[in-house]
């Protein structure tokens, strides 16, 4: 089966990407609002594999949503049709009802396409009232951080 996103590792977080030739514009270059899209994506992904689960069926779950509360790119390198990039996912900061992940986009050529920042907020469904960060997410990021350090200090030390 041929896909153009899959994840091809866990810690860090590493989404593989193929350009699809309606992601452009006339002249070959991906559209800027695609870019979110494919950031977006990505996040789901990330959140699922937190928790094991769909991040919608989970966030219902544990009673909170996390609309994006900032979000900025900084591009560096045009993305054509068919080239595959990687958006690796990391945990920047845990605050009270916010926090921040990194993505970073690098082409096959080990160039960074972009560099993004999304800072979601907590709120209670429904409601759309901020909240603290939930303990099972907290637990959930820290973890995951844990684990991207560990794997940084394993491959520093080979």
């Amino acid at each position: 089966m041929i896909s153009t996103e899959h994840v091809v590792s866990l810690a860090p977080f590493v989404v593989r990407r193929r350009v699809k030739w309606g992601d452009c514009d006339p002249a070959g270059v991906v559209y800027t609002v695609t870019f979110g899209e494919y950031l977006i994506s990505a996040v789901e992904l990330f959140y699922g594999t937190l928790f094991e689960s769909t991040p919608q069926r989970m966030k219902d779950e544990q009673g909170f949503g996390t609309p994006s509360r900032a979000l900025s790119f900084d591009f560096r390198a045009s993305l054509w049709p068919d080239d595959e990039f990687d958006m690796r996912v990391t945990v920047d900061e845990i605050r009270q009802r916010t926090y921040v992940l990194d993505i970073t986009a690098t082409t096959a050529t080990g160039e960074i396409a972009f560099v993004a920042k999304l800072t979601p907020i907590c709120v209670a469904r429904g409601e759309r009232r901020a909240i603290p960060v939930p303990d099972a997410l907290r637990r959930a990021l820290s973890s995951y951080q844990a684990a991207c350090e560990a794997a940084a200090a394993g491959s520093l030390a080979s």
